[in-house]
This record gives C-alpha cells, sequence and structure tokens, in this order.
C-alpha cells in the first residue's frame, strides 16, 4: 500500500507532496482510497463533505469504532502526515482479519478531506463541516490563490458544493474515533518509545496581517519619505518569535504575500499569516495580543495601515479520558501519554463524539517537510497497536 501510494502527488524536484484538496493529486488519492476499500469487501461511499469511508458491517447500526485520518499534504509536505494513519488502517483491519477476529460492532476506515487547508486556507474542512462548525456559507467563501471557489473546486472533481453541511445523523453512528498519527515531535524518540497515546491537543489559531503602505519606486524614493509595510511586517515577525518565547507558546509566520511584489517597487501591501499555538488559552492569548501591540506601535512608526482578521481558531482539546485509559490498558498500561501542539480531525471531532489517537515515533520530529521520517519497524508497530486497539474496542 504504501508503495502504490507514495508517487502521488510527488514534486520531482522538492521530492515533497503537493496533494492539495480538489486537484488532479487529491482525485488520484481518493481513488487509491477507494480501490483499497473494495479490494477488502468493504461497503465505499463518500459523503456529503467529501470525506470518504470503508464500512465492514452495517453503517446504520450505530455504536461504530471508526479509524483514519487524511491523505492531503501541506505543500511540499511529508509522507507520513495523514496518509500513515489511512494506511494504518487498513493494514489493521487486515491484521485482524488475520487473527479471525469476530467483530461485534460496526468498523470504518475513513479518510476526511482537505485537513491540511494547504488551498483554501482553512484547516480540516471535511470534518469541521461534518461536526457542523463550519456552514456552508463560510465554505462557500472560500477561495485559493488563483481566485477558484471551494464550490467551484468541488464540482470540478465530480462533487456537489450544495449538498456539504453538517451531518449529525453520521456522527451519531460512531461511539469512537481513532486516529493514528505520525509524532510531530521528539517526544517518544526522546522516551525510547515506538507508540503513545495522546492526552490533548494545544489551543491554536491562524490570523492573517495585512499591511497596507505605499507603493512607490525603490531606486527613486528616499528613506525618510517611505512608507514600507515590509519593514513593519518583518519587526513584527521578530516580535512573534521574541513574544513565544516569552510566553512557553509558538507562533510562525509561514505564509505571505506581496503586492505589486516588483523586485524594483516598495510595496503598497504585504500580507502575512500567524500561526500560534499556546498549552492552554492564557498563554495563547497572550501571545497573539504582545504580537498585534508590537506590530500596531511599529506600523504608526512607519506610517502603515493594519488590520488583524482570525481567520480559524481551536480551543484546548482534551480527549475523552474514558476511551484514552480504556486504550492505554488494552496496550499493557505502560504507554507514555503526550500532549501535542498540531491539529488534528480527532480534535475536530471530539466535541461531538468520543476521539483518541495514537501517536507512532519520529526520529527526528521533523514534519510538513520532505524530511518527515518514520522507520518501518515502527510503523509496523503502531499497525498492531491500532489493531490491539480495535479488537479491543470492536471485538468485545
Amino acid at each position: 500500500m504504501w508503495a502504490d501510494l507514495a508517487p502521488i502527488g510527488r514534486d520531482a524536484g522538492t521530492r515533497g507532496y503537493r496533494r492539495h484538496a480538489w486537484t488532479a493529486a487529491d482525485s488520484d488519492c481518493r481513488a487509491w482510497f477507494r480501490a483499497q476499500a473494495e479490494t477488502r469487501g468493504l461497503t465505499y461511499e463518500a459523503d456529503r463533505n467529501g470525506n470518504q469511508w470503508a464500512w465492514l458491517g452495517d453503517p446504520a447500526a450505530g455504536d461504530a469504532v471508526v479509524t483514519g485520518s487524511h491523505l492531503d499534504s501541506v505543500p511540499d509536505g511529508g509522507a507520513f502526515d495523514g496518509p500513515l494513519g489511512v494506511v494504518s488502517s487498513f493494514a489493521a483491519l487486515d491484521e485482524l482479519r488475520g487473527r479471525q477476529a469476530r467483530f461485534t460492532r460496526p468498523l470504518a476506515i475513513t479518510n476526511f478531506g482537505d485537513e491540511e487547508g494547504a488551498r483554501f486556507g482553512l484547516a480540516c474542512v471535511g470534518s469541521r463541516l461534518a461536526a457542523g462548525q463550519l456552514t456552508r456559507e463560510a465554505a462557500h467563501s472560500l477561495r485559493d490563490a488563483g481566485g477558484v471557489t471551494l464550490p467551484q473546486a468541488m464540482e470540478a472533481s465530480g462533487y456537489d458544493p450544495d449538498a456539504i453541511g453538517a451531518d449529525p445523523e453520521r456522527l451519531a453512528r460512531i461511539g469512537a474515533f481513532v486516529e493514528l498519527h505520525v509524532e510531530q515531535g521528539r517526544a517518544l524518540d526522546l522516551s525510547g518509545d515506538r507508540v503513545g497515546i495522546a492526552s490533548a491537543i494545544w489551543p491554536h489559531g491562524r490570523w492573517r496581517f495585512d499591511f497596507r503602505g505605499e507603493a512607490n519606486h525603490a531606486g527613486t524614493t528616499r528613506l525618510v519619505d517611505r512608507r514600507d509595510p515590509m519593514l513593519t511586517y518583518a519587526e513584527t515577525v521578530l516580535a512573534a518569535r521574541r513574544e513565544a518565547e516569552l510566553a512557553g507558546a509558538v507562533a510562525t509566520f509561514g505564509k505571505i504575500s506581496v503586492e505589486p511584489n516588483g523586485v524594483n517597487a516598495i510595496p503598497s501591501l504585504v500580507r502575512g499569516w500567524l500561526d500560534s499555538r499556546a498549552a492552554d488559552q492564557a498563554a495563547l492569548d497572550t501571545v497573539v495580543t504582545a504580537i498585534e501591540r508590537a506590530a500596531r506601535e511599529r506600523a504608526a512608526r512607519d506610517g502603515v495601515d493594519l488590520s488583524v482578521v482570525r481567520e480559524s481558531f481551536t480551543p484546548v482539546v482534551e480527549f475523552e479520558h474514558a476511551l484514552r485509559d480504556e486504550m492505554n490498558k488494552i496496550l499493557g498500561g505502560a504507554v507514555p501519554v503526550l500532549g501535542t501542539g498540531a491539529g488534528h480531525d480527532a480534535g475536530i471531532l471530539s466535541g461531538s463524539i468520543p476521539t483518541a489517537m495514537l501517536f507512532v515515533r519520529n526520529p527526528t520530529g521533523v514534519s510538513h517537510s520532505p524530511a518527515e521520517f518514520a522507520a518501518e519497524d515502527d510503523c509496523v508497530a503502531g499497525v498492531l497497536a491500532l489493531a490491539d486497539v480495535l479488537e479491543g474496542l470492536a471485538c468485545r
């Protein structure tokens, strides 16, 4: 399975993945998922929001155990973030069939659409729609960098954009969702463990900073006469690092757009996107407020106008303790429990259904990069741990 999936959406130059939502690479990933489901005799369906499902047992029976993750990527992302969870889910089912496990609850494997938000700027679109955390109207307003709207992209891929929206009936049929994911840090590598259980997801959000100045000639405009928004942006990036260190948080400006974007032109607009995360809400509020304050102070000095818009936000997610404890018991009680600063579909769904996560060791801690890696032995350990958990939940 890994070898079949690996070439899809991989850029020959960067060796990173560009599996963005509702593109040709995304369609190929979806076709791969459907083929895996049908090869195993599972009932395949795509829901109203474009999320894919492969069912063993009656989907309408209720109290289903669901596992899976996503197949899309960030720009030039790694191979493991998302796909490891989907591949491991199919492999875990194969393992359970090899054990001749007898299922007493329906089992489903899922691929949630547009988890990374690389194309339209909002993460976890598929699960947010299903959980009612993203309205149809808000989803229809999403546009990519080329001006293509989400409805246009969905329609071009053969999906009905007018059908999207909350799916409470489907979620009501799910008794537990367990997502396996490569760890996006080094906690397991430092502890020497192959597999861990998630305790919580840090609160996190994305903010857009629009710095508006005055376009002018780079060669003839005196420094003292300039209203250069790039200077304000640069100071804001430095402030983000400084304030994050003080608050024990993380803050990153990882995306930027510039107008008119000419080498010999002073920009009229610099738009930067801030991603910030912290262990608790108070720390997150502290760091984002301090970054905005620093940006406004510098904007006033530079003669630049500033507007700040919060584009997305996810509060702290505490995974259900009963499910987490049951998983730990199934796995022998010695599995490390760790928090994470990365968002996931499991976090979005936690407000609607019991959710939990398993992490697989990442020896470098690198993620969202072609250098992302997990050793084959650790991946197999993750599959076996997931199989044990699914057996304990769905075959009791």
